[in-house]
């Protein structure tokens, strides 16, 4: 069954590269990212992996915990960590599930037989700490994940969920953004102490209000 935004994610236990882990209690009170991974000792994948291990420091500033997952044995992610190091200069920084029998695969729908038969597509799944799903994305298998755009879009997650504004198109932390139309002009004044322009009734532009 598909994962869908504001759905409740899924609860699991599963062996991991650091040990056995329970989804939510491992989650605790964290923001997390959930991201698979068609195979073990697969460029792309191993790419990855290094890059996201090098930028773990900006997701801890988020509080956010990062795990991923591959349909391999624990020895193989073993054996491929050593790879990762090796080549992407950087150690293996979180937990990699062992998901052999696909079972947390197959509870987020990360297999798609018309891409790949048996082996997980790229998956991301970021979820707040309520456990609720507040974004999905799929990569084919070709094609690698951009960090920064994670990073921006979990800024963005961060920022709409403790105020009454939403994102630009490009939006980057610390620009300008978008006062939600159901607040009206003189309680946006109150809650906007920075200002507003209004570019039209529904698009009223305002610093960004935790900067």
């Amino acid at each position: 069954m598909a994962i869908r935004l504001g759905d409740t994610a899924p609860d699991f236990t599963a062996e991991t590269s650091e040990g056995p882990i329970s989804f939510h209690d491992w989650l605790g009170d964290s923001w997390g990212i959930l991201f698979s991974h068609p195979k073990d000792f697969t460029p792309v994948c191993t790419t990855e992996l290094g890059a996201f291990s090098a930028r773990k420091g900006d997701f801890d500033k988020r509080n956010t915990k990062l795990i991923g997952l591959s349909v391999d044995s624990l020895a193989s992610h073993e054996g491929w960590a050593g790879d990762i190091k090796e080549t992407q200069g950087t150690a293996l920084a979180f937990p990699l599930i062992a998901d052999e029998d696909r079972k947390v695969a197959d509870l987020y729908d990360m297999i798609h037989p018309n891409e790949l038969e048996t082996l997980t597509v790229r998956s991301v799944f970021i979820i707040s700490p309520d456990k609720k799903v507040k974004l999905t994305l799929t990569y084919p298998a070709s094609t690698g994940r951009n960090i920064d755009e994670i990073l921006r879009v979990l800024d963005s997650l961060q920022l709409t969920a403790g105020y009454s504004v939403s994102t630009p198109a490009n939006w980057n932390d610390g620009d300008d953004v978008i006062i939600a139309p159901a607040i009206n002009d003189e309680d946006a004044k109150v809650k906007f102490p920075k200002g507003f322009t209004t570019l039209k009734p529904y698009l009223r532009m305002t610093p960004q209000p935790n900067k």
